[in-house]
């Protein structure tokens, strides 16, 4: 496990469980939607963003965390070693985007950059659920069993699920 990619629709725990990993594995943590927005939720150039993207996949090793854009997404998959797709019931992605809302209203939510607009961004992260979940998700699914022979594979389906591969990454690492 060195070049780590861990994808899925919005609200699903994806920057909480890369921190953790970051913190058990000693990989570098990148969460782009640190790079792809500035504090205060401006976006930073697309061609900027790119550029990052391809100079970090060229490093040996790497955690990343998020999407970017559809093709910087593909790409980063087929560039990792570990794919780890975190694929939730679409209720728990609505309810954990209501979560991180409230709780964004006191708090900046972990791998947000600071000051991000809560209200705009969690506006948005409703539309981009059903998005997601009708047009990547069946994409996402049908990706990760082509190349599971290939890569590590990791399809966490539940909130226990990531608990446990957690747990067992952790116990990996000790």
């Amino acid at each position: 496990m060195k070049k780590v990619a861990i994808f899925g629709n919005t609200g699903a725990g994806k920057s909480t469980l890369a921190i953790a990993l970051a913190d058990i594995t000693s990989l570098p943590l990148t969460i782009l939607d640190k790079i792809i927005y500035q504090p205060g939720g401006e976006k930073n150039p697309h061609k900027e963003y790119l550029s990052f993207h391809a100079g970090l996949l060229k490093k040996d090793e790497w955690l990343i965390d998020g999407f970017g854009c559809v093709p910087s997404a593909w790409e980063r998959f087929e560039a990792a070693d570990t794919l780890i797709y975190i694929d939730l019931p679409l209720y728990i992605h609505i309810a954990w985007v209501t979560k991180r809302f409230l709780k964004g209203l006191v708090v900046n939510p972990e791998g947000w950059p600071e000051r991000s607009p809560m209200i705009k961004s969690t506006i948005n992260s409703y539309k981009v659920l059903w998005l997601c979940h009708r047009k990547l998700t069946p994409r996402y699914r049908k990706y990760i069993l082509e190349v599971a022979g290939e890569k590590n594979v990791v399809h966490l389906k539940s909130p226990r699920a990531i608990k446990e591969y957690l747990s067992k990454v952790s116990n990996d690492y000790q």
